[in-house]
């Protein structure tokens, strides 16, 4: 009985895994995704703006 003690932590890891698995790939596209893009692109441009407004101008030698 010690193997299945051993085999059964590994086997309810690998089970919930899959369920991830199968939720994260359900959940891409659909209805949300033109919003989900929408904020990404949003917080990219912030980051972007932050960056160069942070970045010491160039000097032209």
């Amino acid at each position: 009985m010690d193997y299945v003690s051993a085999l059964l932590p590994p086997a309810v890891m690998a089970v919930f895994f899959i369920g991830v698995i199968r939720v994260i790939v359900k959940t891409q596209g659909g209805a949300n995704k033109a919003k989900e893009d929408a904020a990404v692109d949003a917080a990219l441009a912030r980051v972007e703006g932050a960056r160069a407004a942070a970045a010491p101008p160039k000097a032209d030698a």
